[in-house]
């Protein structure tokens, strides 16, 4: 299936499936803190990302395998209401 900027179907995900969060923050380290905390004991990678111009923002990508879109929807409502992110994509 094309889809295109017109489409109103979304694409189908099969799970389980690798899914990447970018997380975005003043705090290098808080970033990474907030990684461990949100993936526990499940198994993640996680690699620094690009900073701002200034060097305001920092970013963090992290990716792990989800069972399903609730709980990737889950890890991404865990990222997105820390404390230490600013923006998680």
């Amino acid at each position: 299936m094309i889809l295109d900027d017109k489409s109103t179907e979304k694409p189908q995900i099969e799970y389980p499936t690798r899914w990447g969060f970018k997380l975005i923050g003043r705090d290098k380290e808080a970033l990474l803190k907030c990684i461990k905390e949100v993936m526990g004991n499940k198994e993640h990678l996680c690699s620094v990302g690009n900073a701002s111009k200034t060097g305001k923002f920092q970013s963090y990508n992290a990716s792990c395998e989800v069972e399903s879109k609730e709980e990737r929807d889950r890890i991404f409502k865990y990222f997105q209401d820390h404390k230490d992110v600013d923006m998680v994509i």
